[in-house]
């Protein structure tokens, strides 16, 4: 959901702005729900292969938008040549009938505006203006009309239509209304929306797809006359995820469109133009989107992710004969210069790392078959785009053409390493080579045992641009300096992009430097998401209870049922991005309370929570506190949500939140690091690495005292790659001490002592009010698991909070009680005991 973000960066001086910026969302001028999925499925994205197309008029010529530029080439030549070159980011090109004209989408200004572009002069015309997002533009067959997607109206998605004329748009008229739906859509807005437009090829009808009357997905394909106030009616309904992008035939008979109808992955499927029955013209398991019919009605040109990343094919509408685009040379513009990033030794081999190459108006650069990845969000006061960043390919060098100029390079390497950051002047016609050199920063001294980093939640596919493989998501995690990292399968609407998910026989488990943990994220966001670590036998499936109008309606299983069914196959269960803010239960009016947390951790079933994940991590913490205050003994986890094929990733990529477990060793086996990660001995970060002992136990000991204590000797550590404005320990839930750190912010090894007059708990946490590239986050933070205390064999009581839990589960009783949706009513009467039960422990807990 949208947030308001911030971020403190440090610059060179080339790049110096005010020191306290304001991060705001990528786009905030949207007003939909759940940005990171519109803005990676639907919104342009920044790769450096192609990411849309449109055909010339002679059948045998592509325009296409590729790492920020658009393009032209033949194809019978090798040959690409840059069209456009910023100073935004251009995207969906549509080529005119008469070839004279392209209109596209070009990013800047943190706005999406139509231009055009004159082909035989190159010069371009700003059309739109005011700020909005305008997308998908598409010319009428006779090229005096367009029509596009904007947020002009009400901020949400809506289908405009203008003449154009003497290069100006002229007659802009909004051709959908809006139209609040009573229906409980979760993941969409309740305003109806309209996206992907194409004109019937006798210009006198618009096809679009829209969620009308639907709960799930992005709706059906409508038609209306292409006139203002005109009645549009459905053709066809399937569940769509904003990529359907339907194009007619030439001839008008029939339309492509992109669809995972019945399979994991989005493939070609045809029908005919005033709908009916659709079948595919494509099988594969990767995606095929953004399809055009050629003028002649020969050829179908789609962009495939088959190799992983994105490339043109183009296939033959009768035989499927199918094509790659290659590209072999690429004709810049403006000049370009050759820069080589060389890795060196580490430990006597090289590794893969995180790169961020930009110029000094901002702009981002990248290999030629490089993965691109954007943040969520920035401060325009900052910079002129949102950061990007990319994972060498090659563990040995990465090579980037980029103008000349002043470029900044940024190298990082997880968070044990200082970060790389060099400005140097590039020139034309002059090759440069760079040797970044990342130092350790001391933290880990890996005595009697080391910490080990993993990402617990981690989706290799998730329906994003890319198509990642086991290998590929190897080398990213490597690059993100993680150990171990763990891949939850979950649905995408109604497909599982990694049903199929399992641990090559090459990388087991215990014989890689990197393991990777097979699992489950259980998707009920009624009752709360859940990580599931570690499934031996089978996915537990559907995989999501409570989706309305579906025969997974019902709120049973819920999510206690769920964690016996991951117990029973040797798995650990954890509550995933739990909080944005803290839920209040005696709020007034009433909040909407749901998730099942206090009931799960009440029952026993709980066995880790993501203190740092895509949350807020202070709120999370609150809660989490309370828990503890309370007795229960929950260890503190850390996941990033990480989307790994996302060209914009939800919250950040794998190891942006992260745990730090400790082993005995390394490499150990997944059972070992399993019990380590159940014990507590843990702590979660997405930027400070830090080290808490107490009466020279570790974190997730328990220490037994027969009397409250007046000194009790601690141990505090403190190693970060950005500044750190507050180290604390904390014990049930109060601020103990506050200590010092050096003047950078960086460091601190502190001694001292605390007295412990009660049962409960203690963590070292360290904080700042904002985050520091290339911590890309609200804000920085890291928290150790607790050790726990018992004094006099008592345990740990507050009476406020167990009234606060008591008042919460009293509020999802009243909200489950009302729930309409049962599979038979013994489901309600299990589900309504076992929050009644849940109730009775914390009622006993005054």
């Amino acid at each position: 959901m949208p947030r308001i973000l911030k971020l403190q960066c440090l610059l060179f001086a080339l790049f110096v702005v005010p020191a306290l910026g304001q991060r705001r969302p990528v786009l905030p001028q949207i007003d939909e729900p759940h940005p990171y999925y519109y803005r990676e499925l639907y919104l342009p994205q920044l790769t450096s292969g192609p990411s849309s197309l449109s055909w010339g008029p002679d059948s045998q010529e592509l325009i296409y938008s590729m790492a920020g530029s658009l393009w032209r080439q033949r194809l019978d030549s090798g040959t690409a040549v840059q069209f456009t070159d910023g100073p935004g980011y251009d995207y969906q090109p549509d080529w005119s009938p008469d070839g004279k004209s392209v209109v596209y989408v070009s990013y800047q200004k943190d706005a999406m505006e139509l231009w055009l572009l004159d082909v035989a002069s190159n010069k371009t015309k700003q059309l739109t203006s005011g700020g909005a997002v305008n997308v998908e533009p598409r010319w009428s067959p006779d090229g005096k009309k367009i029509v596009w997607v904007s947020t002009q109206y009400n901020r949400r998605f809506h289908v405009f239509m203008a003449d154009l004329r003497s290069g100006a748009l002229e007659n802009v008229t909004r051709l959908t209304g809006e139209t609040k739906s009573s229906l409980p859509r979760y993941y969409y807005s309740a305003y109806d929306m309209e996206i992907n437009p194409v004109w019937t090829r006798d210009g006198k009808e618009i096809l679009f797809v829209s969620n009308r009357g639907h709960i799930h997905g992005t709706g059906g394909f409508w038609l209306m006359k292409a006139e203002p106030g005109a009645e549009p009616r459905e053709i066809h309904y399937e569940e769509t995820s904003w990529k359907a992008r339907p194009d007619f035939s030439p001839d008008g008979s029939r339309m492509i469109y992109s669809s995972y109808l019945g399979r994991q992955w989005q493939n070609l499927w045809v029908m005919p133009a005033k709908g009916g029955d659709a079948f595919p013209l494509s099988y594969g398991d990767w995606d095929e989107t953004n399809p055009r019919w050629s003028p002649d009605g020969a050829k179908i040109a789609v962009v495939s992710n088959q190799s992983g990343w994105t490339e043109i094919y183009c296939q033959s509408t009768q035989g499927a004969t199918r094509n790659r685009l290659v590209t072999e040379k690429r004709r810049y513009m403006r000049p370009r210069t050759e820069i080589t990033l060389r890795a060196k030794l580490f430990a006597g081999a090289f590794r893969f790392n995180r790169i961020s190459v930009v110029d000094d108006q901002g702009r981002f650069y990248a290999p030629e078959n490089g993965w691109i990845f954007a943040d969520d969000g920035y401060d325009g006061k900052e910079q002129a785009f949102e950061s990007h960043y990319f994972y060498s390919e090659d563990v040995r060098e990465a090579v980037i053409q980029v103008p000349p100029g002043k470029i900044r390079v940024r190298v990082s390497h997880g968070l044990a390493e200082k970060p790389f950051e060099q400005v140097i002047d590039v020139s034309a016609g002059s090759p440069q080579t760079i040797a970044p050199d990342l130092q350790d920063i001391g933290f880990d001294t890996k005595t009697d045992g080391q910490w080990v980093a993993a990402d617990l939640h981690v989706h290799m596919n998730y329906g994003g641009t890319y198509r990642n493989y086991v290998s590929h998501l190897w080398s990213q995690a490597e690059a993100a300096g993680l150990d171990v990292l763990s891949e939850l399968v979950v649905n995408k609407e109604q497909r599982i992009p990694d049903a199929d998910f399992s641990v090559p026989p090459e990388i087991e488990p215990g014989d890689s430097e990197i393991l990777l943990v097979p699992g489950q994220e259980f998707h009920t966001s009624y009752w709360g998401h859940r990580g599931i670590l570690r499934l031996k036998d089978h996915l537990l499936l559907p995989g999501y209870a409570g989706y309305p109008n579906t025969a997974a309606a019902s709120l049973y299983p819920m999510n206690a049922d769920v964690y016996d069914m991951a117990h029973a196959q040797g798995a650990l269960v954890g509550a995933v991005h739990p909080f944005d803010e803290v839920p209040d239960p005696f709020a007034k009016p009433a909040q909407r309370i749901t998730d099942e947390l206090p009931v799960d951790v009440a029952l026993g079933k709980l066995d880790y929570m993501e203190i740092v994940g895509f949350s807020d991590h202070k709120s999370t913490a609150e809660v989490w506190y309370k828990l503890l205050n309370l007795g229960f003994k929950l260890p503190a986890g850390g996941g990033t949500d990480a989307t790994t094929n996302y060209a914009a990733p939800i919250r950040g990529q794998l190891g942006f939140d992260r745990v730090y477990v400790w082993t005995p060793g390394w490499p150990v086996g997944i059972d070992t690091w399993l019990d380590e990660l159940r014990q507590g001995r843990t702590f979660a970060t997405n930027g400070p690495l830090i080290e808490f002992k107490l009466d020279g136990e570790m974190v997730g000991s328990e220490l037994k005292f027969d009397a409250p204590q007046t000194e009790v000797p601690f141990t505090a550590k403190l190693r970060s790659i950005v500044p750190v404005d507050h180290l604390e320990v904390v014990c049930n839930g109060k601020v103990v001490n506050t200590l010092p750190t050096d003047g950078a912010k960086e460091s601190a090894d502190i001694t001292g002592s605390l007295p412990l007059q009660e049962s409960g708990w203690c963590v070292l946490r360290a904080w700042s009010e904002k985050a520091e590239y290339p911590v890309m986050d609200n804000y920085t933070y890291a928290t150790t698991s607790p050790v726990y205390i018992t004094i006099a064999g008592k345990r740990a009581r507050a009476k406020k909070d167990a009234e606060y839990f008591e008042a919460w589960i009293d509020r999802t009783i009243e909200i489950t009680s009302q729930y309409p949706d049962w599979n038979s009513p013994t489901e309600k009467d299990l589900v309504l005991k076992r929050l009644r039960e849940a109730r009775s422990v914390y009622q006993n807990l005054h």
